[in-house]
């Protein structure tokens, strides 16, 4: 059965988002929705919500169809009640008084702990207040589940607990996704909407698969594009050979079968259309500045604390060396981002059992991104490394910040245009060693693998942590885990990946 239908479906915000999009969503599916930051993800679930209308086309519901968004963003509103409140919330009055005993069933099919339940959501993690807000959607029990970044800031158990629960869901029950996390995506969907300006795509695979097929329809495109216009350019050839000679000879029917061919060749290259160029939403690129030192980093049985002193665990004896691309796993808690903070202390000057050489030039981000101060403008962080204004604009326009958004504080940049800033002033650092703390939190996926593909090519060396399974699978080189209290050294993260998976 067909939960919903969008026929010729175009929205244009100053300039097109999408337009005529055509699919359909039946019982089941699950459909990971695709496209660069900006591009009408987020747009196109409030149209089929009916939060919104398109600017023509139209949205066909089965009857008595009932849908449940879950943004990104908290309500402020909600933010003072607990957890459980939250929830209830989410009910009509009268069900909330009869029928409350529905909050803590969804609350345990979504695993929330006891001591989580009557908790200010405003006191929880990012993680626990997106759990907070699927929470709410699935109490209404809808048709359709319309999930908006349902991964941003959960850890690899929680995202293994969500892909668990979409799994367990009444099989006449559609959802679709949006999500940057390429391993999600291919464990959780079974379809995949490529959201583009102009000829979406859309494909009964899940997104890896998806992709590749996407890859082979440009490259028909764009073959069939070129045959077209061979053929237009053979036509006109003919076209002028018959031309002159109907002329000399003073054939009629010559020359109206000159008329006849220019007029196909004119048909046939108005009708051609060019394969799918994306556009990018902004280059990622980074340097890799020289350095002689064959061990840039080095750790000696240093102990990684808490903010207030307690021991998490012992290093050991281990080197970063130049080219190494070292990924930290762990559980979250197991001290991961302290040790970031740490080699962060000891590159910077502090004394201690981690030591850098003085040839060390560092590129630092964190997962907050709080090296991008909140009141500065893009434009000021970027001249401050770039003293030239025209260089500055030219450089964020390419990084992804457009001109109306370069003297705005950054604190109004969207999560997407931030993580490119960060990288464009790492790049602008000349940095030869990269900390990166979740470096593709809110990255889109082109954003990501042009991330991986900077780190790879440009032989960098770094240190890094990410819950996203597929970036570390591509860049990693060396592998440290966070095992009991001790830093160990592992072949891979596979065994790791798969036991915070299956700890739900």
């Amino acid at each position: 059965m067909t939960l919903l239908a969008a026929r010729a479906l175009s929205l244009t915000i100053a300039l097109p988002l999408f337009t005529d999009l055509t699919f359909a969503v039946t019982e089941g599916d699950r459909i990971g929705l695709v496209a660069a930051n900006g591009r009408g993800k987020s747009s196109l679930l409030g149209l089929l919500s009916g939060d919104a209308e398109p600017t023509s086309g139209e949205i066909t519901r089965a009857r008595g169809l009932k849908s449940a968004l879950v943004l990104q963003d908290v309500p402020p509103a909600i933010l003072p009640l607990t957890f459980r409140a939250a929830v209830l919330a989410a009910l009509t009055p009268e069900q909330a008084e009869e029928e409350s005993w529905r909050v803590d069933i969804v609350l345990d099919d979504l695993q929330v702990p006891e001591a989580f339940r009557d908790t200010p959501l405003a006191a929880l993690s990012g993680g626990w207040q997106r759990t907070a807000l699927l929470a709410r959607a699935a109490i209404t029990e809808p048709d359709l589940y319309l999930l908006d970044e349902p991964t941003n800031h959960l850890d690899l158990s929680r995202i293994g607990i969500l892909q668990d629960w979409l799994a367990a869901l009444p099989r006449d029950v559609g959802v679709i996704i949006t999500s940057h996390d390429r391993a999600f995506l291919d464990q959780a969907t079974n379809r995949t909407l490529f959201l583009r300006a102009d000829r979406s795509r859309f494909f009964p695979l899940t997104y890896s698969h998806a992709k590749t097929e996407l890859g082979k329809a440009d490259e028909a495109d764009e073959r069939r594009f070129d045959n077209d216009l061979a053929r237009a350019d053979q036509l006109r050839r003919q076209a002028a050979k018959l031309k002159n000679i109907g002329i000399n000879s003073g054939s009629d029917l010559l020359i109206t079968k000159t008329k006849q061919l220019t007029e196909r060749a004119a048909k046939i290259e108005a009708s051609a259309r060019p394969a799918h160029k994306e556009g990018s939403a902004g280059a990622i690129k980074l340097t890799n500045s020289g350095t002689h030192a064959k061990a840039l980093v080095a750790l000696n049985e240093a102990i990684i604390t808490t903010p207030d002193g307690r021991e998490l665990f012992r290093t050991g004896q281990k080197w970063i060396e130049k080219g190494d691309r070292v990924v930290l796993l762990g559980a979250n808690g197991a001290g991961k981002t302290q040790m970031i903070r740490a080699v962060l202390a000891a590159i910077q000057g502090a004394d201690g059992a981690i030591k850098s050489v003085p040839t060390l030039s560092l590129g630092y981000s964190d997962q907050m991104l709080s090296q991008l101060p909140d009141k500065a403008t893009p434009f000021d962080l970027v001249t401050r490394q770039t003293q030239a204004d025209s260089t500055a604009r030219n450089l964020l326009a390419g990084a992804g910040v457009k001109t109306d958004w370069q003297g705005k504080p950054v604190a109004k940049l969207s999560g997407g245009q931030k993580a490119r800033l960060a990288m464009l002033l790492l790049r602008l650092s000349a940095p030869n060693f990269y900390l990166l703390d979740e470096p593709t939190n809110h990255m889109d996926i082109e954003g990501q693998e042009a991330l991986e593909g900077e780190l790879l090519t440009q032989g960098a060396t770094c240190l890094l942590v990410s819950h996203d399974r597929h970036f570390v699978r591509a860049v990693g080189s060396r592998f440290w885990q966070i095992i009991g209290k001790r830093l160990t050294e592992v072949e891979g993260p596979e065994a790791f990946f798969a036991s915070e998976i299956a700890r739900r």
